[in-house]
């Protein structure tokens, strides 16, 4: 089962020494989980495309520093490949700009979210209705975003929200999962980011706000990581 990793950004360049990239993150943790799984990564941002959707059993979109509602030719002709993936009823997984455009590739509306960034642990409440294989009703882990999925496609579901973000998790049946965090991210790597960027895009009072969070909350992301290798097990 091979699972191509579309890789939509990269690990910032003063921490690639010490951390693998997003696309490798995915490929390492997932397989540990799922070993019968096999990746193969494209750099999308450099027009490395899949020659069609029938290369691979199943797709991940990686996070990117770009705007999912940005309109450079390789968003929209990745775009135009997610719904070429929903129409072969392929399954499909989008992780932070991933969640966002795929919402847009179906009909949902992104954009700046006027109330800042969403930065650190975050916590977000399993919508009733939804039984999810993670223990907790409130699940907690890494976010670095100020964009947001401020209208959701008609046929994607919340399954996860919070008074920060309301479409915080989408799904739809048994092919596609979206979450707007990071259940990649170690608190190491996300305390990394917050030092990089506090007094660059982030306010040092956001900063310190956000270490506050990764020093004193428990994450879910290894259950949230084992149920992305399900999912893309299931279907593929």
């Amino acid at each position: 089962m091979k699972i191509g990793i579309l890789a939509a950004g990269v690990t910032p360049e003063v921490l690639q020494s010490q951390y693998p990239t997003y696309a490798q993150m995915f490929a390492q943790q997932l397989q540990a989980h799922e070993p019968e799984l096999a990746f193969e990564i494209f750099d999308v941002r450099l027009d490395e495309f899949p020659a069609s959707i029938d290369v691979c059993d199943g797709w991940l979109i990686t996070g990117s520093k770009s705007d999912a509602y940005g309109d450079e030719p390789w968003i929209l002709q990745l775009c135009d490949f997610i719904r070429d993936v929903d129409a072969k009823g392929q399954v499909l997984v989008g992780i932070c700009f991933g969640h966002q455009v795929i919402a847009r590739a179906l009909g949902g509306r992104v954009a700046k979210f006027q109330n800042g960034w969403g930065v650190g642990v975050h916590h977000y409440q399993v919508v009733e209705g939804f039984d999810i294989p993670v223990d907790q009703k409130d699940i907690a882990f890494c976010a670095f975003h100020q964009d947001q999925v401020l209208e959701k496609p008609e046929k994607l579901e919340t399954f996860l929200t919070s008074d920060f973000c309301q479409h915080a998790g989408l799904i739809y049946q048994d092919r596609i999962l979206t979450f707007q965090g990071h259940p990649e991210f170690s608190k190491q790597y996300e305390n990394e980011l917050i030092e990089l960027y506090d007094g660059v895009t982030l306010t040092p009072e956001v900063a310190e706000k956000a270490r506050q969070s990764v020093e004193q909350d428990d994450i879910q992301s290894p259950q949230l990581m084992a149920w992305i290798g399900q999912f893309l097990k299931a279907k593929a």
